[in-house]
């Protein structure tokens, strides 16, 4: 794990220090306004990656070694909107998004632990899904009585040897394309154990080439009484 933390840090480590010392050997005025932008960009990048990786091993340490907090009622439809929102601005406009949302199913849990998970789910459909493709987030409940929080895309698939490796830490179907849409490869790990915390199971549905399919399923313990419509 350690070497794996040292390897995903040295990268943009690596691509920061070299465009700091190009900057410190040239001459002052050998660089144009917009050269010396574009530097300070992808500076700016790479800092960015590095917090974005800092800030999801925080968040993993303390899901694997504290204790839940006291449980309260969730409106998970008011998260999924939340996440909905970040996931177009990353989208950019260039996929589709449809919802389908029960307002009146609430469960018992941590809000700021599930939004970590729900957001998480959104943000992978946009990366792995082409331009003008669907994701459609689902939240509701199934015929067993478990309330199931869904999100469905039209990507590019996942293969079936990759499928149980997942929820590892730093594990990459496709390396190039998560670090080039600025993955950390910590997500599905982080919402594996907010699942296991509120007694759910994640499961992944996905055939290479034809989208994919995760789901939180929260057993119908964890529901509350469903709200009536005023």
């Amino acid at each position: 794990f350690v070497a794996n933390v040292s390897h995903e840090l040295r990268t943009p480590l690596t691509v920061l220090t070299g465009f700091l010392e190009t900057l410190q050997d040239m001459p002052p005025d050998s660089l144009s306004s917009e050269q010396r932008l574009r530097y300070v960009g992808l500076m700016q990048e790479q800092a960015t990656r590095m917090e974005a990786i800092v800030s999801d091993l925080l968040t993993l340490s303390t899901l694997e070694s504290s204790p839940l907090a006291d449980a309260e009622p969730v409106d998970i439809s008011a998260l999924v909107q939340k996440a909905m929102q970040q996931g177009r601005l990353l989208s950019r406009g260039q996929h589709v998004f449809v919802e389908h949302c029960d307002e009146t199913l609430q469960i018992e849990g941590v809000d700021t632990e599930l939004v970590s998970a729900i957001s998480n789910l959104i943000t992978n459909a946009v990366r792995y899904t082409p331009q003008d493709g669907t994701i459609t987030v689902s939240w509701y409940r199934d015929e067993d009585g478990n309330a199931v929080y869904s999100v469905q895309d039209t990507g590019i698939g996942i293969a079936a040897q990759d499928l149980p490796r997942l929820t590892e830490r730093f594990y990459r179907a496709d390396r190039g394309r998560s670090r080039a849409t600025g993955g950390t490869g910590l997500g599905l790990a982080i919402t594996k154990h907010v699942a296991m915390r509120h007694d759910a199971e994640l499961r992944i549905q996905s055939r290479y080439g034809s989208g994919s399919t995760f789901s939180l399923v929260f057993p119908p313990k964890r529901l509350i009484s469903t709200v009536e419509h005023a």
